[in-house]
């Protein structure tokens, strides 16, 4: 991203060494421990993270130290940063996650999209009740001060605040230096495609264009789509405990072991957090999930937002459990209808699983439930 990371050292360091090819090394220890299959798009892509990290790398071995923030002058910035595009589960945030984790700075910061724009807003919303200037320019300030790399999961862009703050924030990040990669399954020009007042959107556009090189991952498998092929067991029945491991084991296959985070939906004057999430994988309950006073709005907007969702222990439906049995059959219409993958551990099987109640067909519940389980529901696309 600045001059002096370009400029490569006659004699690298032995610091600076470690780090060639440390991309795919690690991604070829994923395909050996049968994690993922290789893919020579993948690896195209890897090379462009790897260039990246060569460069910073190179700077930590010069200064033989993790934390070179203070050497940074926002005025060379030179490096563009990244932006990967592609259709979902071609594993856009494998490729991420692989170059995060190996990136050596202390300055990094790795989050999903959604909640970065979440707290934007809380923050502006904080600073103008004390203050009466443009809060962007301490926000990119702020930012800056806790991050030098920004690592944005499912970047992508349905709000019309959102896309009226993120090129002027954007602008500041950039000055101040900051690099990002992003993540998403639309090209720049795709964003915020048929948006209320998209012209005002089109300047951040250009400026993401210009200051990130925008790769599209053209991996030739739906790497999640193969995962789902391959499983023998979908639906867990049985004991609590062992299908708590069943999920566990699941969640973690479908994330390469991934971090995760706490996300909250944004809907209408109300909010629904979630404690576990990776990208556009939801790990939940059916507490969590049917317990609350939740609607059809609500469910449609997780099904909106996650590809796939775990669901632990559902248990048998009965009198005692009306109403969170109503809700569950307003949850598995929402998922249905968006061709949400469904991974989950039930008390009872799905042939003995049944509700009685005269205002829900519970029928067409237990059909589709069936029906989510089928290779040719898998191979639907998500409509979120």
């Amino acid at each position: 991203m600045f001059d002096f990371l370009l400029k490569q050292p006659t004699e690298p360091s032995k610091h600076s060494l470690l780090f060639n090819n440390l991309l795919e090394k690690r991604y070829q220890e994923l395909v050996v421990r049968h994690h993922i299959h290789s893919d020579a798009a993948q690896i195209q892509v890897l090379g462009h993270l790897q260039h990246l990290l060569d460069n910073i790398s190179a700077q930590v071995g010069r200064k033989n130290q993790l934390d070179f923030s203070l050497l940074l002058s926002p005025s060379q910035n030179k490096t563009k940063s990244l932006y990967i595009f592609g259709d979902v589960g071609r594993g856009k945030t494998m490729l991420m996650d692989v170059f995060f984790e190996a990136c050596p700075i202390k300055q990094k910061r790795r989050v999903h999209f959604y909640a970065f724009m979440q707290e934007v807003h809380d923050f502006i919303h904080q600073w103008r009740k004390h203050n009466t200037d443009d809060p962007l320019l301490s926000l990119a300030k702020k930012i800056r001060q806790d991050s030098l790399l920004l690592c944005f999961d499912e970047f992508h862009v349905t709000d019309i605040a959102d896309a009226m703050l993120l090129s002027r924030l954007f602008t500041q990040l950039i000055k101040q230096g900051v690099i990002f990669v992003a993540t998403s399954n639309q090209h720049p020009d795709d964003l915020y495609k048929n948006g209320l007042q998209r012209a005002l959107f089109l300047p951040f556009i250009d400026l993401l264009k210009q200051s990130a090189e925008v790769l599209e991952l053209l991996a030739k498998e739906d790497y999640r789509l193969m995962y789902f092929k391959s499983m023998q067991t979908v639906f867990f029945v049985g004991d609590a405990e062992e299908g708590d491991v069943f999920l566990k084991h699941r969640f973690n296959e479908l994330t390469n072991n991934g971090s995760t985070e706490l996300k909250v939906l944004q809907i209408k004057s109300r909010t629904i957090p979630f404690s576990k999430v990776h990208g556009d994988i939801l790990f939940s309950s059916f507490s969590e999930l049917c317990g609350r006073t939740l609607g059809p709005v609500d469910y449609l907007a997780v099904a909106n937002e996650f590809n796939t969702i775990l669901i632990a222990n559902i248990p048998a439906l009965t009198e005692e459990n009306k109403d969170q049995a109503r809700r569950f059959v307003t949850l598995i219409d929402s998922l249905y209808e968006k061709n949400v993958k469904l991974i989950c551990t039930l008390a009872q099987s799905l042939e003995t699983f049944y509700f009685k109640d005269k205002d829900f067909d519970f029928k067409r519940t237990q059909s589709r439930l069936i029906e989510m389980q089928s290779e040719k529901y898998f191979q639907r696309k998500h409509l979120g």
